[in-house]
């Protein structure tokens, strides 16, 4: 009987892979990762889902929930069967802690549900492919979750400053790898979560590290902490000591424990950090006032406002054979469907918004608008 109890060590160990959600800790694996830096690890994937769930929820103006689901490592060649719906990569390096690698991934029915709350959609109406237009939004999107995510982390690293650098995305094709540059049996620390978006339903979404840079991140913090507990042991030390209170037993008779202070030698991890060094101030944001002369019927569109775009402007269309294209010289003239005089179409990304008509700018063509659709219109066309 007693051979079969579990000792101590075996229990810690079980409790280290345990699960976040329900899902189930046996046999995760823990890519030698210590159960002190496991549990930074838990607070990191906190701040990220905390960061997505804010940004999320600010867009749809709709109440938003993110759970983390699992946190293990594996291959990062085994990651890419993980999503089962073509994946949206986010890909940056964090300045000020030796440009580490991170990448996080979306699937593309997430990217462009992002996209459209970018642009002051409800992230129904969703197009059936992801344009250019719309990744460039879900980039940014995803710049502002990586971008709060990273001031938390600040806070864990006693006030590092830390800056989203080497910013790229890209909806993957088939054969990808989360991190190009290393071998596809490196393993990757994994954080997996889900957004929920009431009214639209669940978006997967994770968070991966190098298992390296993972490790590494957790020693800094840890190190941070016991360095802080180890300054702060000796003035403890000549504090001199108040006498105990004695206990006194509550209204309902029963008695509170009291809580052992941190040792030195074994800090806590649990969400504080030393952040004694930290500048402190009250937020201060700029009013959501529309700007004169704009037009944008939705601020939120000032978030995508930067975002390049391509302005085309069609003189006419019209349709020919193949054998027509094949006897064509120079010198030949081509009718188009338009008359002489009639307003000619400018479009962006392929999307008609206005008409004009052609003028000469010194030696250069130019387009006069004459006539336009609405802010909210022009958004929704595209």
């Amino acid at each position: 009987m007693i051979d079969e109890l579990l000792s101590q060590d075996e229990i810690n160990a079980l409790l280290s892979g345990a699960d976040f959600g329900g899902g189930g800790g046996a046999g995760k694996n823990e890519g030698g990762i210590s159960p002190e830096q496991r549990s930074i690890l838990e607070d990191l994937a906190g701040i990220f889902s905390t960061s997505a769930s804010s940004v999320y929820g600010m867009l749809a103006g709709k109440e938003v929930t993110a759970l983390v689901r699992e946190m293990t490592a594996l291959p990062q060649k085994d990651f890419v069967s993980r999503p089962e719906e073509p994946p949206f990569s986010f890909r940056v390096t964090c300045g000020g802690l030796n440009d580490a690698p991170l990448v996080l991934v979306i699937t593309e029915r997430g990217a462009l549900t992002l996209a459209d709350l970018m642009m002051g959609g409800e992230g129904k109406d969703l197009p059936e492919e992801a344009g250019e237009l719309y990744l460039n939004a879900a980039q940014e999107g995803l710049s502002q979750v990586v971008g709060a995510a990273f001031t938390g982390m600040s806070g864990m690293l006693g006030g590092k400053r830390l800056i989203p650098e080497s910013i790229s995305s890209a909806l993957e094709p088939q054969d990808w790898l989360p991190f190009p540059a290393r071998s596809p049996e490196d393993e990757a620390w994994t954080i997996s979560a889900a957004i929920s978006i009431e009214g639209l339903g669940d978006f997967p979404f994770w968070v991966l590290l190098p298992l390296d840079v993972a490790k590494a991140l957790a020693d800094e913090v840890r190190e941070l902490v016991s360095g802080k507990g180890k300054k702060e042991a000796p003035a403890a030390a000549k504090a001199p000591s108040a006498a105990p209170k004695p206990s006194q037993p509550s209204s309902q008779g029963s008695m509170q424990a009291e809580t052992p202070a941190p040792d030195a030698d074994h800090p806590s991890f649990g969400n504080v950090y030393d952040q004694s060094s930290v500048d402190v101030r009250p937020a201060e944001f700029v009013p959501l006032v529309q700007k004169a002369g704009t037009g944008y019927g939705n601020s939120r569109i000032d978030l995508v406002a930067d975002i390049p775009v391509r302005v085309t402007v069609e003189l006419g269309r019209t349709r020919k054979n193949i054998s027509d294209i094949l006897n064509m010289t120079p010198g030949s003239v081509i009718e188009l469907d338009k008359m002489a005089g009639e307003p000619v179409d400018i479009l962006v990304n392929g999307k008609a918004v206005a008409k004009g008509e052609v003028v000469v700018i010194d030696e250069n063509f130019g387009v006069r608008i004459t006539e336009i659709v609405s802010s909210a219109g022009r958004v929704h066309s595209l």
